[in-house]
């Protein structure tokens, strides 16, 4: 089995990509000497350089690598080492200019930025090859090397090409999906507008058409685009496994929903010997806290629950968004420590020094264009302290008390055009279902509809349109066995080629809800509606409605006016052992926390009112012991209840009764025993 920790740590990972490229190597002694200072662990390093590395075709200048990964090893740095396969260089592209992707409106990108590849292309898969062959045959047992990091976030900027090439190699991959050209007019329902083919030759990928094209193509389309990166992904990989064995294989992950839409990161975790994720708040000014909470739980999922990486966050500003505000002080660390609460091994920057030139010279870094004496570096320096004091921490896995079920490929296909209504929109739901977990204190795993949820006492389902009949037979069996069921609408509608499950709404989980949805009836811009309970309560919903036929369901609150006055709104169906709720429309954050807490009251979960809002507990465990993270993300000193005394790691102090949070701050306890 291939290694899964970086090789050489001994404690938690703490650094960030580092570009000794952009600088003169008068500057790499004073880069090593103020790691020291901060306490780096671990940098990434020669994601970008492949024009450096290989300045001709051919012709290799591997004597600036050399000479910066020895200096590392002498300050006891561990290395991240990158094939820089995310941007080829320009005589590549002169060479190959066929090699640039082609948008579905027929335009070929040029070079100048990142990650403009055509992954079918087979002169850069050659290329590709090539140079990871390099690096491995010379960099394989380097003792600095800690870990192997393949090209740089796949899927973004550009996930999927349209090419003639992607044309042929899509013909083929249907070919090993369906075997027939029969058997893909039958999963596309080509039947429909006359799209029906009699040979796969005919088959283009789905580029823009007159009008709203075929759906299940498109959505197939997304899964060969996401396929064809990942052969690329899998062919380096293999390549560094040969040559370098003992060291793990990753590729930076984009797990947040907030950040990455064409990639089924399900898929990818089986692939890579570490998960590492790349994280950036979205200042849009929502709960920032919350975005993170939820993309750390996410990747820890996408990880089997098996601890995972930080590979790259900010320390302060990103330079992307149409407003890049700072962080606050003291919110780089207690963003760094809410990844590692929920199951990162440290937390690595992008980047070290912060760049002069290029598009992202206005992005945070370590060592700010400021230099040592500013607030961040400071604060980076204090960051590196605190990570070290946690190295105890390492190896534990994240504890978590409900599951949410999300499936990006039934993403993919709810958002394929002509809906029912543009304003119903998945990632929303599932950020609005995350909150109104998060507000309970309740620490979440992701879970694929298809796994295995029996651990789970609640089982939360914020949007799955697409959901196979495995899937809903895997619900039942959770309900039957005496879990708790909670479901939003729109979910189980159709199978895995898009076509929706025979029979009426809601398709794969009528059965497990016991009830069928006779007509959709989403609400214009604006309109609401107002839900009763049978104990006075109230309910305000937007957007969406159902005509909704309890068949076996009782009614928990109902529509009290609109188009679907007097009918069921939220229902409830006893089932085996368990219960499955059901929510017709959208609630906002204040009701779906008081819909949430009537379902958590069918679960063994304990209530946790005692802990105050924006305040998160988090539990690891493993051999070394059980460790509780209290994190205030207020401007409020806060006091957390604690179970069991312990010793509280960043400040060595004892802790016992009820642990003390200062405003802002982080604590860790090992509990004892």
């Amino acid at each position: 089995m291939p290694e899964t920790t970086p090789r050489g740590l001994t404690g938690l990972a703490f650094g960030g990509d580092y570009n000794p490229e952009q600088w003169p190597e008068s500057v790499w002694d004073e880069d090593v000497r103020l790691m020291r200072e901060a306490g780096v662990t671990m940098v990434s390093v020669g994601i970008f350089s492949w024009a450096l590395l290989e300045p001709s075709p051919g012709v290799y200048d591997f004597g600036w690598l050399d000479r910066n990964l020895d200096l590392l090893h002498g300050a006891g740095v561990r290395v991240d080492l990158g094939t820089p396969t995310v941007v080829p260089p320009a005589w590549f592209y002169r060479a190959h200019p066929d090699a640039l992707p082609v948008t579905e409106d027929g335009v070929r990108l040029e070079f100048g930025s990142r990650g403009a590849i055509c992954h079918s292309n087979a002169d850069y898969r050659a290329a590709a090859a090539n140079i990871t062959t390099k690096l491995a045959e010379r960099y394989g047992d380097h003792p600095a090397l800690a870990l192997w990091h393949v090209h740089n976030e796949y899927g973004v900027p550009v996930s999927a090409c349209y090419c003639d090439s992607c044309a042929a190699h899509f013909r083929r991959w249907l070919e090993r999906e369906y075997g027939t050209v029969d058997a893909v007019n039958e999963a596309w329902g080509t039947a429909f507008w006359g799209q029906h083919y009699t040979g796969l030759d005919e088959i283009n990928p789905p580029r823009r058409t007159a009008t709203v094209g075929n759906p299940a193509q498109a959505l197939d389309y997304r899964r060969f685009a996401d396929a064809t990166m990942r052969e690329n992904f899998t062919a380096e990989r293999d390549i560094l496994h040969r040559l370098s064995p003992g060291v793990p294989v990753t590729t930076n992950f984009m797990t947040a929903l907030s950040q990455c839409d064409s990639v089924d990161y399900w898929a990818w975790g089986r692939e890579v010997d570490l998960v590492t994720n790349d994280h950036y708040l979205i200042t849009d000014g929502r709960r920032t806290h919350v975005n993170l909470a939820m993309a750390a739980d996410l990747t820890r999922s996408v990880a089997g629950g098996a601890p995972w990486l930080l590979l790259e966050h900010s320390t302060s500003g990103v330079n992307w968004q149409p407003r890049n505000p700072a962080k606050a002080p003291g919110q780089m660390a207690r963003n760094s420590l809410a990844h590692v609460a929920r199951g990162s091994e440290g937390a690595m920057f992008f980047q070290w020094r912060q760049s002069r030139r290029g598009a992202e010279k206005f992005h945070s870094a370590m060592l700010p264009h400021g230099g040592t004496g500013t607030r961040v570096f400071r604060e980076v320096t204090e960051l590196g302290a605190s990570v070290r004091s946690l190295a105890p921490v390492r190896g534990t896995r994240t504890e978590a008390d409900a599951a949410v079920l999300w499936d990006w490929q039934s993403w993919w296909a709810q958002n394929l055009d002509w809906h029912p209504s543009e304003d119903h929109d998945a990632r929303e739901r599932a950020d609005a279902w995350y909150e109104a977990l998060y507000d309970h204190h309740l620490t979440v795993d992701f879970a694929h509809p298809e796994a295995d949820l029996s651990p789970y006492p609640l089982v939360v389902v914020p949007a799955l349109y697409l959901m196979t009949e495995t899937a809903g037979n895997n619900l039942r069996e959770y309900v039957e066995n005496g879990g708790t069921l909670v479901v939003s609408y729109f979910s189980g509608i159709v199978d895995e080629h898009d076509a929706v499950h025979e029979g009426p709404y809601p398709g794969a989980l009528r059965d497990v809800l016991g009830l069928t949805v006779e007509e959709f009836s989403p609400l214009l811009r604006g309109e609401r509606v107002r839900l009763t309970g049978p104990d006075g309560s109230e309910l305000d919903g937007d957007v969406w409605t159902e005509f909704v036929v309890p068949r076996g369901a009782e009614t928990v609150w109902t529509y009290a006016d609109g188009l679907t006055g007097g009918r069921p709104a939220v229902t409830r169906h006893r089932l085996g052992e368990g219960t499955a709720w059901y929510v017709s429309t959208r609630l906002g954050a204040e009701d779906l926390a008081t819909l949430l807490g009537r379902a958590v009251e069918d679960t063994s979960i304990a209530p946790r009112a005692d802990l105050p809002r924006d305040v998160e507990v988090v539990r690891r465990a493993g051999e070394s012991g059980t460790f509780l993270f209290a994190i205030n993300h207020t401007a409020t000193d806060a006091k957390v209840p604690l179970d069991t005394p312990g010793t509280e790691l960043l400040t060595g102090e004892r802790a016992a009764g009820r642990l003390a949070v200062p405003a802002g701050a982080v604590r860790v306890v090992r509990l004892d025993g």
